[in-house]
Parts: C-alpha cells; structure tokens; sequence
C-alpha cells in the first residue's frame, strides 16, 4: 500500500478534508494508496478536533472520519513514510518547509488552496476535492 502525506498549517481543515476524501474515494475505487495529514503547527484558535466547515462538508458527502483523531503535526518520519507528499498551499507552506525541512522542500508537490482567511468553505473546499480527485485517478493509473 503506498502513502500519500497532505500537508496544511493546521490540520485541521485543508489536509484533514483532502485525506479524508481520498481515502474515501480510495477505497471506493479500489486504488492501493492510503493518506494521512499533517500541519506544521497547532493552532490555539482552533474550535474542536476538526474544522467545522471539514466535519460539515463529511457529513454532506458521507464521508466517514473519526471525530476523535485532532491535528497532528508533522515530523521528519512523516516524510520519509510517504510515497508522495502534497503541501495544499505553496504561498504558505514553500517558506514553512524552507524552515522547518529544509531538505524536502523541493522534493514534495504543492497546490494553491487557500484557507479560510482568503477563500470561503463552498470555494476552497470544492477546489480541493477536484485536485483529490485527480490524484486518485493518477494513483489509480
């Protein structure tokens, strides 16, 4: 089973949702990929285990998650147990892994979603599922 490693600040809203739905359309498409998330920090302001506008958007798509998993953040055995790591917004997150893992930064992929100070829930979280989507049709290949 190869694994998939979604990075966000927080997770706690992006990487949780975009694990969650791709593990979901996974299995539903018998792809042999796994993924988990990480953030690069815990956020104080952070209501809960998971982002409400995540754990509405799972309700509404059926989507099952586990309301107990909270965020987690990453470490460098998180890299090195992935076959593949996306980083949900590169504005954000180029400069945390320049920081933090200096020697992934050009070795994982970045997107361009923003979180919930520059896009809504309805925008960012759609965009987010069709960048999933193409990534289980690419495991799926």
């Amino acid at each position: 089973m190869s694994r998939l490693l979604f990075l966000c600040s927080g997770n706690y809203y992006r990487s949780r949702y975009a694990e969650i739905l791709f593990n979901h359309l996974a299995r539903q498409q018998g792809v042999a990929w796994t993924a988990d998330s990480r953030g690069f920090r815990l956020s104080p302001n952070n209501v809960g285990k998971i982002s409400q506008h995540t754990a509405e958007a799972c309700q509404r798509q059926q989507l099952a998650y586990d309301p107990d998993r909270g965020p987690a953040v990453v470490m460098e055995a998180d890299f090195q147990a992935a076959d593949r790591v996306i980083a949900v917004k590169e504005t954000e997150h180029r400069p945390m892994m320049r920081q933090r893992f200096p020697e992934w930064e050009n070795k994982i992929e970045y997107w361009e979603i923003d979180d919930i100070d520059c896009a809504t829930p309805d925008v960012a979280l759609v965009k987010l599922a069709e960048k999933v989507q193409a990534v289980v049709s690419e495991c799926s290949s």
